[in-house]
């Protein structure tokens, strides 16, 4: 039996042969997670959508990883232009309503391909 499960999310696509995440123990490393519609595959219009599916791909990668976002322990975000960061933020404490219970979190500028605006890598620890 492999070390390592292999983990995919409907809707987060790569053009790389990559997963979208791997489990090895209770850890949880996910690739680059963007902004994709969770059916359709296709990117979001503008950063508040693409923020909004975002964060849905990224609480269906926990489910499928066997938790919930508070195992999400860090996030890093890469962003195309830091304008973008009111989308962003606005999901953030969405889901991270608690200033006291969110993962830790690093934002860098990037330049994302093909109309990507936003993209995330995360670790998580299953409880």
């Amino acid at each position: 039996m492999a070390k390592r499960e292999v983990l995919h999310v409907p809707g987060v696509v790569h053009g790389a042969p990559i997963p979208t995440a791997v489990k090895i123990g209770n850890m949880v490393f996910s690739s680059g997670v963007m902004g994709r519609h969770p059916e359709t595959g296709e990117l979001g219009e503008g950063a508040e959508q693409q923020a909004e599916y975002l964060f849905i791909a990224i609480e269906n990668l926990m489910k499928a990883a066997g938790g919930t976002v508070d195992d999400i322990a860090h996030f890093t975000v890469f962003m195309k232009d830091r304008v973008d960061r009111p989308a962003l933020d606005a999901q953030w404490l969405k889901m991270f309503p608690d200033e006291n219970n969110r993962p830790a979190r690093h934002a860098l500028q990037a330049d994302l391909p093909g109309g990507m605006l936003m993209q995330v890598e995360l670790t998580a620890v299953l409880g």
